[in-house]
């Protein structure tokens, strides 16, 4: 017993920021799996996230009480740091499963309440923090993991404009906050793109540097494609939606046209690291941070073809439902395997 409680308090204390990408990533997935007519699926997946989502967020909140100074020092860290981000986009996925799959507005209105000042503190704290600090890595300290940012501030916009009917007079109050929102992650994302295609395209780029968050260049952009069909579907009831709704669709296809175009790059880059430079393929949880695109790509493509009336777009959608299935089904396998290779090293001989 002794020995368990040692274990789960070692798990606590190393626990990676970017966890909550599993979250994330089985949220996403759950809900394209919806879209798709795979209700059994779906709602499999929803409720193996939600109790992912409540041991992850005790996990998180136990590390932070018993663990404060490693808690502190992984959000100054630049690589580490922007992990914690996955704790505000995948409690706004989970919010938005809580909508789509199960109608449950109560729960996902109390989510988007949490997700709303965590992501200010966070937004804050981290970039303050990377500021401020004295020594910095050079430009090779930036990695696609950095975008989590990004997908934070669009799953806060997207579940914000899912529940802005429940708020009726204040309506367009929310959704001009969630306009604001959607405009400022697109900001974000031109921001810190520049910076990572600058530093993959123009420094020594190593196998071991393509880490799956990498993905998140894609996923960062379906997610701003994903809040911006909901921002357009909503633009009836705020006077000011209608107004800039050219914007609006035009932004939305000019963010899926960019994650489109990521995807057969970031295929030849992986092949290059796992097929050319033999790489091996261990798990991590980073690699939910590969899954979560996949999914969200999906998702977004298929609200896109219903908000522009595009029936040509079904087949890519479907496409990538099945194909993020595998992944996130891939992925499990090797979270199985892992806890179950550590539970043999820790077994009494």
């Amino acid at each position: 017993m002794i020995r368990l409680l040692k274990d789960v308090a070692s798990a606590v204390e190393n626990l990676h920021p970017a966890y909550f990408a599993l979250v994330m990533a089985t949220g996403i997935v759950a809900i394209a799996a919806h879209f798709e007519g795979l209700a059994t699926i779906a709602l499999g997946l929803t409720w193996f996230n939600a109790a992912a989502f409540c041991v992850l967020w005790i996990m998180y909140l136990l590390r932070l009480v018993l663990y404060p100074r490693s808690f502190v020092r992984d959000m100054a860290d630049f690589e580490r740091g922007p992990g914690f981000f996955t704790l505000v986009a995948g409690t706004g996925v989970f919010g938005s499963q809580a909508i789509i799959i199960f109608g449950n507005n109560q729960l996902a209105f109390v989510l988007w309440v949490l997700s709303v000042p965590l992501w200010a503190c966070l937004i804050y704290t981290i970039f303050a923090a990377f500021t401020v600090k004295e020594n910095k890595p050079s430009l090779e300290g930036i990695n696609g993991g950095w975008l989590i940012a990004v997908v934070a501030t669009q799953a806060v916009s997207n579940l914000g404009t899912l529940l802005s009917p429940r708020f009726a007079e204040q309506q367009r109050n929310i959704l001009f906050f969630t306009f604001s929102m959607w405009l400022f992650g697109g900001m974000l994302y031109i921001w810190l793109i520049a910076l990572i295609f600058y530093r993959y395209t123009f420094f020594h780029f190593s196998p071991a540097d393509l880490m799956p968050p990498y993905w998140i260049n894609m996923g960062a952009m379906a997610i701003s494609t994903l809040a911006g069909t909901t921002l357009i579907e909503s633009s009836p009831h705020a006077p000011f939606l209608p107004e800039v709704l050219p914007f609006l669709k035009g932004f939305t296809v000019f963010y899926w046209a960019t994650a489109t175009w990521w995807i057969p790059m970031l295929l030849i880059l992986g092949f290059w690291r796992h097929v050319y430079k033999k790489f091996k393929l261990i798990y991590s949880p980073l690699y939910w941070g590969a899954v979560f695109p996949l999914g969200m790509y999906a998702a977004s493509t298929h609200r896109l073809s219903d908000v522009l009336n595009m029936p040509a777009l079904f087949w890519v959608q479907r496409i990538f439902v099945y194909v993020a299935l595998v992944a996130w089904l891939a992925t499990f396998l090797g979270l199985v395997k892992a806890v179950g290779n550590f539970a043999k090293l820790r077994a009494p001989h």
